[in-house]
């Protein structure tokens, strides 16, 4: 896989290895032509959105185990699909970003100055 960069075309940061993440669980918010949810955008969940999210039909918090998916709890970090994050801020529950390690591909979705509004990492 070519290296992958992220919102600002920079090389893309891991987003988080515990628990691991990912379209393809390397930690990374990476993508390609397979992963149809478009898993590139890193975000520290908050209990609003997993909350959301179970609403919504995704339940992130209930473990599956024979997945090997611990389940989420508030503070963790993890590679969201790109339209469930544009839902979530349509419904005001949208977690932080983790720009660093937000894949490019997001800016298909979301507008890089909303998604500047709701980062964590800038200075």
């Amino acid at each position: 896989m070519s290296e992958q960069k992220n919102v600002f075309g920079q090389p893309l940061e891991c987003c988080c290895l515990s628990p691991e993440t990912g379209y393809f669980r390397t930690g990374n918010c990476e993508t390609d032509e397979t992963d149809f949810g478009v898993h590139t955008v890193c975000v520290l969940v908050t209990p609003e959105f997993l909350e959301f999210s179970v609403q919504v039909g995704n339940d992130l918090v209930t473990p599956s185990p024979e997945s090997g998916f611990p389940g989420l709890k508030d503070g963790d970090k993890w590679c969201l699909c790109a339209s469930r994050y544009k839902q979530a801020l349509e419904a005001g529950v949208a977690p932080p970003v983790i720009l660093s390690a937000t894949h490019e591909k997001t800016l298909e979705y979301v507008d890089l100055e909303i998604l500047k509004e709701n980062a964590v990492d800038l200075l």
